[in-house]
């Protein structure tokens, strides 16, 4: 193959900047053609030969060094440290292009890299077509042969990893019909109208994956050591499955540095769109750099509606509203709360505790998905949850001397509880397994007032946690009034990173937000009225999410009202990189939109001030409002991008 001679004086305008030692970049290629045709291309995931060339050459001028998993696991050992720009090069799917059009330049640069087959694609006889994606036919010959697996098996510079036997695909993931990757996906059966069970979803991965270890292993003689998960998608369920059946290594697409301390899980940047040189430096230079979020926050009981047809009306409107916004995230209510009172009286997912409204969720969020690219936070209480016979275990407080519990506004269970907090942890357990989603947003029922809680569960916690007996009310307004407040403060962040850990099981990637009242970041003493604190929350999610609702806290002059608000939290995070400002579009008081150009202002004077991450809610999409030329010419990516 001839190589082009790289003319590139820009090379020079690029940063020198270094990785670290002991870190290094895994870089995802699929296929490699000598005539793709840039961003239109048809297959989006594929790359020039030249392209290719130019930027191999680069990652050598540049002083990059090729890396393979023996390197990686002697730098896990202590053994020696990986080299300074060090990178892993994999290549995805089995083409025929590897062979070809890779496998050469590998060995002129001297590049190891990793190739993963799919096994049923590879084991497709030689006259027949391999069943590609959802509908795709491909020619069996896009992809190697036996022979030409064997051949680059025995080679140095090559390793073979398990790109699954039949999981290159999507399941049946609810009753609408959407298809989900396979891998991480309890398959909902149309004919028992049921969805797989754990010990089911667990028996076909680990039959699936030990299925492609013997083929790969009779092909070449030799047990991948490797699980490259379908379109990246994986859960820590599926990296324990893949464990149980021989792979060391988990390779991902979530986005990231690899850095030391290593974990089998690797992380790894897509290839796609056939990128021009300055954009692959980019992406190279930017690994962890993160866009700044744009939330619309949404009610799903707006779509949903007893008439199917209509709730497709509504789901289609909500589509191309948040498509066109050119916006990146949205907050989704998960739960159900027709009467508006914050509390969850059934959901819209399947679980063990709670009525379902429409098994809805999952639907709408992976619609959004796809077809309005943006990512979707699963909108949940924390401890508004009115499941039946839980009555006692709600939250007590102190009033007139008596106690007393909920029985208007937030319906809270007591965090103190254990029953009640098992219950809740079903519940975000049954969310994580049935339904996709890349976020979390905790409700602003996450909350303990002065006067609260001094349920039975909750003293009994004092007594233990505070090392005492008999403890009274008294004790806990009086002389241990701070100690209270900082054990009710931490028992309800705590309950947060338990459910986000029992998600995280099954949705690993996923990131965190927490609203917090306003008054609490404005007010020091706010933090013992609500038991929130802001540094805490700093510190415990991705985001902090301020309920910056001026009409909702009474005040005269919203403007001014923002700009204290935007100063008291910059003490605690003066750039703003985990605080997100969540307006308000309707005023509550007379239950009337906030005019467009008043919402504007307030998103200029909020990006002004340098805050990055901003929102409102709520999105009325039935009705238009706000008005998509207001948010798109003024919370939009395209507008308003504020790189970080």
């Amino acid at each position: 193959m001839a190589f082009k001679p790289l003319i590139f004086l820009s090379l020079f305008l690029f940063s020198q900047l270094s990785l670290a030692a002991n870190s290094y970049l895994s870089l995802c290629y699929h296929d490699i053609r000598d005539d793709v045709d840039g961003i239109v291309d048809k297959d989006q995931m594929a790359v020039s030969t030249d392209n290719l060339i130019a930027q191999f050459e680069w990652l050598r001028a540049h002083n990059y060094h090729a890396i393979n998993l023996d390197d990686i696991i002697a730098a896990e050992k202590g053994k020696k440290e990986l080299p300074e720009n060090a990178f892993l090069l994999t290549f995805d799917d089995g083409y025929k292009s590897f062979y070809t059009h890779v496998l050469p330049l590998l060995k002129e640069y001297q590049y190891p890299a990793i190739v993963a087959l799919v096994g049923k694609w590879s084991q497709t006889p030689a006259n027949q077509h391999v069943s590609y994606g959802a509908k795709e036919l491909k020619p069996r010959d896009f992809f190697m042969s036996p022979e030409e697996i064997r051949t680059i098996s025995k080679l140095k510079l090559v390793e073979i990893a398990s790109h699954s036997f039949d999981l290159h695909r999507g399941v049946l993931s609810n009753p609408q019909g959407n298809t989900q990757p396979a891998a991480v996906t309890f398959q909902f059966d149309k004919k028992e109208l049921h969805y797989e069970k754990e010990a089911q979803y667990r028996k076909r991965i680990f039959t699936d994956l030990q299925q492609n270890n013997q083929f790969i292993q009779n092909l070449t003689g030799l047990k991948p050591r490797a699980i490259v998960w379908p379109y990246g998608a994986f859960s820590l369920l599926a990296e324990e499955i893949a464990t149980s059946s021989g792979h060391k290594f988990s390779l991902t697409l979530s986005d990231g540095l690899n850095k030391s301390p290593f974990k089998d899980s690797i992380n790894r940047i897509l290839i796609q769109g056939n990128p021009p040189l300055s954009d692959f430096v980019y992406s190279l230079r930017h690994v962890d750099a993160e866009e700044p979020v744009r939330v619309a926050h949404v009610d799903l009981d707006y779509v949903y509606d007893e008439d199917l047809a209509q709730e497709d009306k509504n789901l289609s409107l909500l589509l191309d509203r948040i498509k066109s916004m050119k916006i990146n995230t949205v907050f989704l209510q998960a739960f159900s709360d027709p009467d508006g009172d914050g509390n969850a009286d059934a959901l819209y997912f399947p679980n063990r505790h709670l009525p379902v409204r429409r098994d809805l969720f999952n639907r709408v969020a992976w619609q959004l998905k796809t077809r309005s690219n943006v990512n979707v936070y699963a909108w949940m209480p924390v401890l508004s949850f009115q499941i039946h016979g839980t009555e006692g275990m709600r939250v007590q407080r102190l009033e007139k001397d008596k106690l007393v519990s909920d029985s208007t506004g937030y319906l809270r269970l007591s965090p103190f509880n254990n029953t009640a907090r098992k219950l809740i942890t079903d519940i975000y357990e049954d969310l994580a397994q049935h339904t996709n989603f890349t976020g979390l947003l905790f409700h602003d029922d996450a909350y303990l007032s002065d006067y609260e809680d001094f349920s039975p569960a909750a003293l009994r916690s004092a007594e233990s946690i505070l090392g005492m007996h008999n403890l009274t009310i008294e004790d806990l307004r009086g002389p241990l009034k701070r100690e209270w407040q900082a054990i009710k403060t931490h028992r309800i962040t705590q309950l947060t990173i338990d459910l986000t850990k029992k998600v995280k099981h099954y949705r690993p990637s996923i990131k965190t937000a927490r609203n917090i009242y306003a008054n609490v970041v404005l007010n020091k003493n706010s933090s013992e009225w609500f038991n929130q604190s802001y540094p805490d929350m700093l510190r415990a999610y991705d985001y902090t999410a301020i309920m910056a609702m001026p009409y909702m806290e009474q005040s005269d002059n919203p403007q001014q009202w923002l700009m204290a608000l935007t100063k008291s939290a910059a003490i605690h995070d003066p750039a703003f990189n985990k605080t997100l400002f969540e307006l308000q579009s309707v005023d509550w008081r007379t239950n009337s939109p906030i005019p467009n150009d008043t919402l504007a202002s307030q998103f200029h004077l909020l990006m002004r001030l340098g805050v990055k991450h901003i929102g409102y809610y709520p999105d009325n999409f039935l009705k238009q409002q706000p008005s998509i030329d207001t948010i798109r010419s003024n919370m939009s990516l395209n507008t308003s991008p504020l790189a970080l």
